[in-house]
């Protein structure tokens, strides 16, 4: 009684689905991370940009010549 087991194959509808799921799952990944970024880079721009308005508020104005 030797039985062979034939291996289980999965129909090209199934893997096409299984591909386009992985597909979607990795784009939504590289999607949130490169929105991340844009957050953080924002968020250090806005940062520097109130820093510098701080600092120039500071320093008196020069005079300018009436020509």
């Amino acid at each position: 009684m030797n039985k062979r087991r034939e291996p289980v194959r999965l129909s090209s509808e199934a893997i096409y689905d299984q591909r386009s799921a992985l597909v979607k799952s990795m784009r939504d990944k590289e999607s949130a991370a490169q929105d991340a970024k844009t957050a953080r880079l924002r968020a250090l721009r806005l940062a520097k940009e109130a820093q510098d308005k701080a600092e120039g508020a500071a320093l008196p104005r020069e005079p300018k010549n009436g020509r």
